[in-house]
């Protein structure tokens, strides 16, 4: 008989879940027991620590070099040596190989860290279990969190060290919008793609966003990428987002009641809620926001300035376990067994099936179709400054911002890669122009070079 399901045992609690609460049957709790066992095997296997310290490694170096041609032509310029040498000088974490692997004394070992129950924090979350953190001699509370506004407060009132934050969330903190102004900073993006915009059945017919005037949307929060891509979208079709639909906060978890209640007609949200109301028989997905800007940002990874000032080994520690943790999470092979460790009751709690189909990218959409498409989570570490900036245009766009935005000094200091123009310069060489990437999103080429024209581009905007 299985564990806690013994009717006639006088010393133990009937459970009609598992014996530790957290899984919805025994078997369920031995399943994810052996999928912690198989990935820590893994993670400790010789080829993936010598794989994951160069990934570490390798995103710090892409950061400071977004374009090939250009870090080619440094090496080149300067010898292997050299440049590690020239690189560790500038950067906020020591070296680059302390970042990867060396481990020094930790200010701070006892931490706090919030997190929204959403597949964008698998990263964050799978270090847990998985034991990534202890690794790096830190002791980790991950702190399942009702909402993005106590996010924000928490981390405000410094009730957390670190947290899931949206990747808007930090900019427009740092610039006191909604908020008290606070220096927030971005160590790693969380994820990129991973969401997606569900419309009720009912509106199957419906599939032109041109028919979608009078329509109510949910976004998780007002700074987020969700907000900021819905406006984008409607706004391409037409559309004036604040004038001819309705847009309203509502926390993730609270989506799928309120698309099966009628309070909305749909919303563009993380997953796995996109996938749980094609479950539910409620909803279906009208397109993933891949399809808007493959690649795009959702959520990060990040503490407060002050923070990473006194405690800058703790924080090399946090960055070490969580890069660890984006490395085996972008391995499609892992991603089933990933989905078993953070189903539980303690961080997603969500059937497993669920995270399978969007952690794979093989998943019903409700429209009758079974889609493959692998990238449609992604977990890309690297927060692109061009992508800050981006995010920064939509905020002045729509009016969340006002007056003139220094694009490039917050970019920088919030999304934290080091300048590349910074080291070569201190190598005595010129350094090129233009070395944020560009984005295409829904067609249109966004150049982080000339962020205003972008903004003043836009038909439907609120920019003064």
């Amino acid at each position: 008989m299985s564990p806690g399901l013994d009717p006639y045992d006088a010393d133990r609690p009937l459970r009609m879940a598992c014996a530790c609460g957290q899984h919805g049957s025994a078997d369920e709790h031995v399943q994810a027991e052996a999928a912690v066992a198989t990935l820590q095997a893994r993670s400790e296997s010789e080829d993936f620590v010598a794989r994951a310290n160069a990934f570490i490694e390798a995103a710090v170096v892409k950061a400071l070099f977004p374009q090939d041609a250009l870090r080619r032509r440094f090496l080149r310029a300067v010898g292997r040596s050299t440049a590690m040498a020239a690189i560790g000088s500038v950067l906020p974490l020591a070296s680059l190989q302390a970042m990867a692997q060396d481990k020094a004394a930790l200010e701070k070992k006892d931490l706090k860290i919030g997190f929204i129950p959403i597949t964008c924090a698998t990263p964050l979350i799978m270090a847990h279990p998985l034991g990534f953190y202890s690794k790096q001699g830190l002791n980790v509370e991950v702190v399942k969190t009702a909402g993005w506004a106590l996010i924000r407060d928490k981390m405000l009132n410094k009730e957390y060290d670190a947290t899931h934050f949206l990747s808007p969330m930090p900019l427009a903190i740092s610039l006191g919008a909604g908020s008290n102004p606070v220096p927030m900073r971005v160590a790693t993006i969380q994820n990129t793609n991973g969401q997606a915009i569900t419309l009720a059945n009912k509106h199957k017919d419906k599939r032109d966003p041109r028919q979608w005037k009078g329509f109510k949307f949910a976004v998780p929060f007002e700074y987020s990428m969700h907000n900021f891509l819905l406006r984008y979208y409607v706004a391409e079709a037409g559309l004036d987002p604040d004038r001819d639909i309705q847009i309203r906060v509502v926390p993730p978890p609270e989506m799928v009641a309120n698309l099966r209640a009628g309070n909305i007609d749909g919303y563009l949200g993380p997953d796995p809620f996109n996938q749980r109301a094609v479950y539910e028989e409620i909803g279906f997905i009208h397109l993933l926001t891949k399809d808007l800007w493959n690649g795009h940002p959702c959520c990060a990874f990040g503490t407060s300035a002050e923070f990473i000032q006194k405690n800058p080994n703790t924080f090399a520690a946090l960055f070490r376990a969580v890069m660890t943790s984006a490395a085996m999470a972008r391995e499609a092979k892992n991603r089933e067994l990933i989905a078993k460790v953070i189903a539980p009751q303690a961080y997603l709690n969500q059937p497993e099936t669920v995270l399978t189909q969007v952690l794979t990218g093989r998943f019903a959409d409700g429209l009758g179709k079974v889609q493959s498409v692998p990238d449609r989570a992604d977990f890309d570490p690297m927060p692109w400054q061009s992508m800050a900036v981006w995010i920064l245009t939509q905020m002045k766009r729509w009016g969340y911002v006002k007056g003139e935005v220094n694009y490039k000094q917050l970019a920088e200091q919030v999304f934290l890669l080091t300048d590349a123009k910074k080291t070569m310069s201190a190598l005595d060489m010129q350094p090129p122009a233009g070395a944020y990437p560009k984005f295409t999103i829904m067609g249109k080429v966004f150049d982080p070079e000339k962020p205003e024209a972008y903004v003043s581009s836009f038909a439907i905007q609120r920019a003064a």
